[in-house]
């Protein structure tokens, strides 16, 4: 199925599950991005320390913060401090009970977790996406070398651009991942970017995974 006929499938809002539902799903610690390979001699960058979320600001209206949007189908994601510019497809969770990735035969695509809020509309949207696959780096490659001010563009089907501001990328290990304060609804429009990250072991992957955390600022 093309890019574009699977966009089509999610061309209507469909009825979702409040936030709740789906946070006690993402809760279990089981909604992480966890296909990547780690078969290269050097890893993709990992978050430094100065870069953890701030929690000043996150919560409540913020003056001059544009006014949320309605849903629309996601159609491609940019974030030019790393030179992605990806097309972006649908994604619900697997089998298991985790958020599930793009097609990893594509390195350059990201997904949108439709199970949550589009980028834009008041909540917390989702986009996640392969650190690498068996032939080099994936899309979300250099996740973890964002800064503080960087901007993540949503391009959405409705012709509008939801741009957002990182306030915070962390790795957090899969044992140990706050749900919460990654998924939560802080009550305005926000972005989570997810994928993998830490540590990594031919037995079990990577042992956690980058987060980088946005806010909506524009809207073009």
């Amino acid at each position: 199925m093309s890019v574009s006929e699977l966009a089509e499938e999610e061309e209507r809002p469909k009825k979702r599950a409040p936030w709740g539902v789906i946070a006690l799903v993402l809760l279990t610690g089981l909604a992480l991005i966890r296909n990547g390979s780690g078969e290269f001699d050097v890893g993709p960058p990992q978050p430094a320390t100065a870069a953890a979320a701030d929690s000043a600001g996150s919560d409540g209206s913020r003056p001059g913060a544009p006014a949320p949007l309605s849903f629309s189908v996601v159609d491609r994601v940019k974030i030019p401090a790393i030179q992605v510019d990806a097309p972006a497809v649908p994604v619900g969770l697997d089998m298991e009970g985790w958020v599930d990735a793009p097609p990893p035969e594509d390195p350059n695509l990201a997904g949108w977790f439709s199970g949550a809020v589009s980028p834009g509309e008041k909540g917390t949207a989702v986009v996640v996406g392969h650190v690498d696959n068996r032939q080099g780096p994936a899309v979300f490659y250099g996740l973890g070398a964002l800064k503080k001010g960087n901007r993540v563009e949503v391009r959405r089907r409705d012709g509008k651009t939801a741009v957002f501001e990182i306030y915070g990328i962390e790795v957090f290990e899969k044992n140990n991942f706050p749900g919460d304060r990654v998924y939560g609804n802080t009550g305005n429009p926000e972005l989570r970017v997810i994928t993998c990250g830490g540590g990594f072991s031919k037995q079990n992957g990577y042992d956690g995974n980058v987060v980088a955390f946005a806010r909506l600022v524009e809207v073009r």
